[in-house]
């Protein structure tokens, strides 16, 4: 049987029949089955029927009647100044369609989402953004090349170099930044230059954040657990591995909260000395400390060993896919060269965007103000926990007043995943710590502020402590 289907200037796709009746009955039941299959879905804007007509080499009356006859089924909705549009009507389900039986029940809206690593986006700087991208389109200083180096444009490679110079402590050139599409990106590169290089697996913090792990191992370098106790990694413990390269957070270790101490950041440098091996600094939040000043990047002491890593994705907006990389001086052309043949780098005018932020100011305007609401949301969760005994009675809370997550204590003896389940059912996403490590850990839930008000958070810790009550042993 001959098929015949228009698809021209309304885009419309319908199979029209060769055989079975008259043109009007053919479209009618062309229209009703790509309904029935899902091709014209709920709220789809037919042509108008002039418009099908011409294509379909018919009068406009065709057209018309099969709108009225689908219309009169409920299948199609007919408005004066609005056109015709498939409606949600039941007749248009699949009757041939085998109804789904035995489904779990939907998981309940999220009420407060304190799930870890996350900024509040709301928070996004969007009329400076936009004063900034209208600065890059139309300003000739700033227009944005059609094929910007494989290292970054170079304007913002300018000033990152003076960002870090002046806000963690990195004295860097602008030749010396490599711009990359966020961490990820960034450790995805150094472990593919690394294994290239003839290095066989990267220590990685143990609890840590598995997606860099699982990025590690998915560019050619296994990692190996390092524990993780109150000053940061053990170096000691990476001793013991033969590791020739390590990822870590120094500044605000992920999940524990933890600083790397001086004691042990002057260790961990001594380590790759002694090795020739390489650190790689995840400098996710530095920006965010709230009891005393940010610690320095560890690549302010030793640029030789440390390949530095940040990113805007904690503190404008993860979307944006925007972060810098410095590598010490022998690992920069390897690692550009990844760069140049990977060919996928972030958006030009979100680097010349971000980079006119910077310039007149926007970036650090943004960072005070958020620095200040996520300060508050800290400090209220902090005191929402403590004001119930049971949550009290476990420890204070783990980490330094940085960032945007914390790590809670729980009592002994309960699993931490089976309170995350429990808080998931009553409209909370949390974390357990347990979801973080590959070693037994004490129970705790890792909790995220970024976007949690004072009133959520009160209302977050009432639940929790409602959990643990009914829960405990």
């Amino acid at each position: 049987m001959g098929i015949h289907r228009t698809n021209r200037a309304s885009g419309l796709l319908i199979e029209l029949s060769e055989d079975g009746g008259s043109l009007y009955e053919r479209l009618t039941s062309g229209i009703r089955a790509a309904i029935v299959a899902g091709r014209l879905a709920p709220g789809h804007l037919l042509p108008p029927s002039r418009v099908l007509a011409a294509e379909l080499g018919c009068s406009r009356w065709v057209v018309n009647e099969a709108y009225t006859q689908l219309a009169a089924e409920g299948q199609l909705q007919t408005r004066q100044g609005s056109g015709t549009r498939v409606t949600t009507h039941p007749a248009t389900r699949d009757p041939d369609r085998t109804p789904e039986t035995g489904r779990a029940p939907a998981a309940p809206p999220v009420v407060a989402d304190l799930r870890p690593g996350a900024p509040d986006v709301a928070a996004f700087p969007a009329p400076a953004w936009t004063r900034s991208l209208q600065h890059v389109l139309t300003a000739v200083e700033w227009e944005p090349s059609l094929f910007p180096p494989a290292a970054g444009a170079r304007r913002l490679r300018e000033v990152v170099a003076t960002y870090l110079s002046r806000v963690r402590g990195l004295t860097v050139e602008a030749d010396e930044v490599l711009i990359t599409c966020g961490t990820s990106h960034g450790v995805s590169l150094v472990a593919r230059v690394l294994a290239a290089r003839g290095v066989t697996h990267l220590a990685v913090e143990d609890p840590g954040w598995p997606r860099l792990h699982q990025v590690a191992v998915a560019a050619g370098l296994p990692t190996e657990p390092v524990a993780v106790d109150a000053e940061g990694l053990d170096v000691e413990a990476l001793r013991r591995t033969g590791a020739q390269a390590v990822l870590c957070a120094p500044a605000h270790q992920f999940p524990t909260g933890t600083a790397l101490s001086p004691t042990r950041r002057l260790a961990l440098l001594a380590w790759a000395t002694q090795r020739t091996s390489v650190i790689i600094e995840d400098d996710y939040d530095a920006e965010f400390r709230y009891d005393r000043r940010p610690i320095g990047a560890l690549a302010g002491l030793d640029r030789s060993r440390v390949v530095h890593l940040g990113s805007v994705s904690k503190t404008l907006h993860p979307g944006l896919r925007l972060g810098w990389m410095v590598p010490p001086p022998a690992l920069r052309q390897p690692l550009l060269d990844a760069l140049d043949s990977a060919g996928a780098g972030p958006s030009t005018l979100d680097q010349l965007t971000f980079a006119r932020l910077a310039d007149t100011g926007g970036y650090d305007r943004h960072l005070r103000r958020v620095r200040k609401v996520y300060r508050a949301r800290r400090d209220a969760l902090v005191t929402a926990l403590g004001s119930h005994a049971v949550i009290r009675d476990c420890g204070p809370v783990h980490g330094i007043a940085a960032g945007l997550h914390l790590l809670v204590p729980l009592p002994p003896g309960l699993n931490d995943h089976m309170i995350a389940e429990h808080l998931a059912g009553r409209g909370i996403a949390a974390m357990a710590l347990s979801g973080y490590a590959t070693r037994r850990h004490a129970p705790a839930l890792v909790i995220g502020y970024g976007r949690l008000t004072p009133t959520r958070a009160q209302w977050a810790a009432e639940q929790l402590a409602e959990v643990l009550l009914d829960l405990r042993p």
